[in-house]
């Protein structure tokens, strides 16, 4: 009896538009979640009843169902927060964590470190980035984010850079004396290296014109510093030459000794590069590094790979998502970098509840990458994505769909209307 499928069609219509309020009401709810995607229900037809079979046409309909449940994958706001480890996504990337169920992924950035000094989400999935090697230099090896608490270990002085000028105006009239160097130097200055054990040592360098564009250099430490040395007394542990073109530009340097032996416990025979530019014999053009001019002798500036022991002071991640940590010593160095991952369609990924989502057969495989390349979006240090959860548009999908269960509703209560107009029949 045709009657009766009315009131299927209208149960059928109950169900769509309860569950449509559902994702609604789940839309309302997750108005504040961090990286929060609203959804839409999207319905679909029930196959029809056919009253002259495959002619086409005259065909009445069975009711309704919903056929999907989307994601909206919008671009949230981005709001900036006093949290160094607080990141957001602009682009279409996903952050990969890694927990006890495997691997999931997330666009929630509001991260901190646990106990053991990983990176972690509030549900204690580990963030997974491209790793760092001794030098800082992001690798392509994925693994667990991780802020290290040890000491950093000492590194030893391998090279001295040294940008000068020297007067192209002394008359090369001094003889260099160890025992009164300040008075028989034209030209002095400190500069500090390490020791493989993390010491600083202080080397006063002493310059000497020997001849037209040729000069000569001394590095002396306290005698109480280097092997042998006596307290008080000056001990040489680097000498060499310099040498000018006519223009005053860097023509060629040489270590004629070098005897880096610093007491204590250190390794002998430390090698320190003396580094004092580009010189012309070596390839180079002359112009970077020490000069000689005819204006007073004056350090430009220096540079030296050393560093004493030192713990981690302080941290952050920057707009390309590497993990920077600054140490005690002064130092700075790269520790990793944040992996995103994109997907061919997104949409299908599966809700895995606490703000994560699972890899689907339709979603495909992720892609992982650093940010800013092949479309996955850039990171923003000390930011949030906000839901994108509209809830003016909201209350009126709600109310569109309440008007359509209560027609729905009426649907059920005519059939029953009907049924017992029937039913009086027989009386």
């Amino acid at each position: 009896m045709g009657i009766l499928s009315s009131l299927y069609t209208g149960v059928s219509g109950l169900t769509a538009q309860g569950e449509a309020l559902g994702v609604i009401g789940d839309n309302i709810a997750n108005a504040n979640t961090v990286g929060f995607k609203a959804s839409r229900a999207e319905f679909q037809d029930i196959i029809s009843k056919n009253l002259k079979g495959i002619l086409g046409g005259n065909q009445i309909g069975r009711g309704v169902k919903i056929g999907a449940v989307n994601p909206i994958l919008s671009q949230g706001n981005l709001d900036a927060t006093e949290k160094a480890t607080d990141l957001a996504i602009s682009g279409d990337g996903y952050f990969k964590v890694k927990g006890s169920d495997g691997e999931s992924f997330t666009r929630d950035g509001s991260f901190h470190f646990d106990r053991e000094g990983y990176l972690v989400t509030n549900d204690n999935q580990r963030v997974q980035g491209f790793q760092a090697d001794e030098k800082g230099n992001i690798v392509n090896k994925v693994n667990d984010l991780k802020f290290p608490r040890a000491l950093v270990p000492a590194k030893a002085t391998t090279e001295l850079k040294i940008d000068l000028n020297l007067d192209s105006r002394v008359e090369p009239t001094k003889k260099f004396n160890i025992e009164d160097p300040y008075a028989t130097a034209h030209y002095s200055t400190g500069l500090e290296t390490y020791d493989s054990q993390g010491n600083k040592h202080l080397v006063s360098f002493f310059f000497n014109k020997v001849a037209d564009r040729k000069w000569e250099y001394r590095g002396l430490v306290d005698g109480k510093e280097v092997t042998g040395g006596e307290a008080g007394k000056l001990s040489q542990v680097v000498q060499g030459t310099i040498e000018f073109n006519q223009d005053g530009k860097l023509q060629k340097q040489e270590v004629t000794d070098s005897a880096f032996n610093f007491a204590g416990g250190a390794f002998q025979n430390q090698k320190i590069k003396i580094n004092f530019g580009d010189d012309i014999e070596s390839g180079g053009k002359g112009i970077d590094g020490t000069k000689q001019y005819g204006k007073s002798s004056d350090l430009i500036s220096w540079q030296q790979d050393g560093a004493a022991a030192g713990t981690i002071t302080g941290m952050s991640f920057n707009d390309e998502g590497i993990l920077t940590a600054v140490y005690s010593n002064g130092q700075a160095q790269n520790l990793g970098q944040i992996a995103l991952a994109k997907f061919e369609n997104p949409e299908a990924l599966f809700k895995v509840g606490n703000n994560r989502l699972k890899e689907s057969r339709d979603s495909g495989g992720p892609a992982l990458g650093g940010p800013g390349a092949a479309g996955r979006g850039t990171i923003f240090a000390k930011s949030l994505e906000r839901s994108t959860v509209d809830l003016a548009t909201e209350f009126v999908n709600m109310i569109q769909n309440q008007r359509g269960f209560q027609a729905n509703a009426k649907t059920i209560t005519t059939t029953d209307e009907l049924l017992n107009e029937v039913i009086q029949l027989k009386r």
